[in-house]
């Protein structure tokens, strides 16, 4: 498998994993008051998934647009 084909698996997975962290918050906003102990790490989940999805993004820009 090459780099770019190894990155957009990558990405693909970071995807899914942003999505679903998303989904958790939104899961428990519609709970609230009930786990609102439990807000702040799930938004910090949310946060560090798109986080790593938007490096991870870049770096497969930055090699597709090198190759």
């Amino acid at each position: 498998m090459s780099d770019v084909e190894t990155l957009k698996a990558e990405v693909k997975k970071l995807s899914a994993k942003a999505m679903q962290a998303k989904m958790d918050l939104h899961d428990l906003s519609e709970e609230l008051p009930v786990g609102v102990e439990n807000v702040m790490v799930t938004a910090e989940r949310v946060r560090d998934a798109y986080a790593a999805l938007s490096d991870k993004r870049a770096e497969l820009k930055a090699l597709e647009a090198a190759a």
